[in-house]
């Protein structure tokens, strides 16, 4: 009920970002530039565009997107560029690098890049035109002139991959905001946009909570309604201005390729400095004290509620009970090793395979058995929320001190409520402080890792 499909392609940014580089460093060896010292130009080209492109936001382009936009992403790129090019000369001293061969060399790569970056947004636009590749089911909630001009967007500009599938509209004596929500589910329906005009303040309230617990995009073409009180992204389709209520950092991208890039980082550290050698020493103590497996796996649901196997260190004795029940305080179940990895959370540590396999993130919301999500789903609001993004080993829940047995509602309740925090507030810097202290807790002991 939960997956959801088609999902926005996470390549495209890193590979253009691979194939800009590589005509910036191709294009300086090829051309008699005159440089003294390669590996230094090389490296303050390199990251002189990688700051420029974050700054100018110049890979974030959409399905979307116009072309005069791009136009002004190029100009601002390579204005800035010509300037910290030239600047190289008299930061470094370089009397003898050639200011003709460097021009020769900043319109060589204006030029590639240019045409790179124009004829891959035109096989795109092609590519879900023609082939339609990448399609994302949609429907629109509202029957007004804004509405009828988004759908002829839709239906006409093919390149956007927008596959209108149905029109509800709420002033119709028959309409059933319920029956809606079953057809949007029954369908696959990726996005829902809705006229906030014709919406009074609690159907507003239903389709928000209705997409947050259902992994749906939801989007509004906007008026004056309260819906201004959050805070919103502004795009353009074509022509009609849309609202998008919920910007996930981690939907980028860049970021999404930076958190992807240090989680493989980080786990390769940990699989080849501590678990090469700590694996074969817990394996020979579990095995000493207990018949049985090494390792226990489990499944969970992971980004897009997507179930996969999750791997710990095993710490009870085998039993019927391992994928429906939580451990709780003085399990009869645990082991004697079973409760010092346990409280010094060593039987995490597998969870690194699960990071370098990519199904689990270092910092993330913690996977839940498919039991309990389901159970959770139905009960705590936003809670399927959490599946917008990776599951982590750790995440800002758990150092919070919301780990382990769920006794209340408030547990989940609260635990919920960091998580879709960090999804929202995501940064590099929030996942280094929370394995920072997740570190600490381990070596402190927590009270409720048992």
């Amino acid at each position: 009920m939960f997956s959801k499909k088609h999902r926005y392609s996470s390549l495209i940014t890193p590979i253009s970002y691979a194939v800009d580089l590589l005509v910036i460093n191709l294009f300086a060896n090829i051309l008699p530039i005159n440089f003294e010292y390669p590996i230094l130009f090389h490296s303050y080209l390199s990251l002189a565009w990688i700051i420029l492109s974050f700054k100018n936001n110049f890979y974030e382009i959409y399905r979307y997107t116009k072309v005069s936009y791009i136009l002004k992403l190029l100009f601002n790129q390579f204005v800035f560029l010509f300037l910290i090019l030239y600047a190289f000369i008299g930061f470094f001293k370089q009397p003898n690098m050639s200011r003709l061969a460097l021009g020769e060399y900043f319109v060589s790569v204006g030029l590639a890049i240019f045409t790179i970056k124009f004829l891959n947004y035109i096989l795109l636009m092609k590519y879900r035109e023609s082939v339609k590749g990448n399609m994302r089911n949609v429907v629109v909630i509202g029957k007004n002139k804004k509405t009828d001009q988004l759908i002829d967007v839709f239906n006409v500009r093919r390149e956007f991959g927008y596959h209108f599938m149905k029109q509800f509209s709420p002033n119709d004596p028959a309409f059933d905001i319920y029956k809606t929500f079953v057809y949007i589910v029954e369908n696959n329906i990726d996005e829902i946009y809705c006229s906030v005009s014709e919406l009074k303040n609690n159907q507003i309230t239903e389709f928000i909570n209705f997409a947050d617990n259902n992994l749906k995009t939801l989007k509004f073409i906007p008026d004056n309604k309260n819906i201004f009180s959050k805070k919103l992204t502004f795009e353009y389709y074509d022509y009609i201005p849309i609202l998008s209520l919920r910007d996930i950092p981690l939907h980028n991208p860049l970021n999404s390729a930076l958190k992807r890039g240090f989680d493989i980082v980080f786990s390769l550290i940990v699989v080849i400095g501590i678990l090469s050698w700590l694996a074969p020493i817990i394996a020979l103590i579990i095995r000493l004290e207990t018949k049985g497996p090494v390792y226990f796996r489990q499944k969970r649901n992971g980004i897009d509620n997507k179930e996969f196997y999750c791997y710990k260190f095993r710490s009870m004795a085998p039993n019927d009970h391992a994928d429906s029940l939580m451990a709780v305080k003085n399990d009869m179940r645990t082991t004697k090793v079973g409760k010092f990895i346990r409280r010094t959370s060593i039987d995490e540590l597998p969870q690194f395979y699960n990071v370098l396999f990519g199904n689990m993130s270092v910092v993330g919301p913690r996977p839940h058995m498919v039991k309990h999500t389901n159970e959770f789903a139905n009960k705590v609001d936003k809670y399927m929320l959490r599946h917008f993004v990776k599951p982590g080993i750790t995440g800002l829940a758990q150092v919070r001190g919301y780990r382990g047995e769920i006794e209340t509602d408030n547990d989940i309740l609260n635990r919920t409520k960091f998580d879709i925090f960090y999804i929202e507030n995501w940064s590099l810097f929030m996942d280094l402080k929370i394995i920072v202290q997740t570190v600490m807790n381990a070596i402190s002991g927590d009270k409720k890792a048992y």
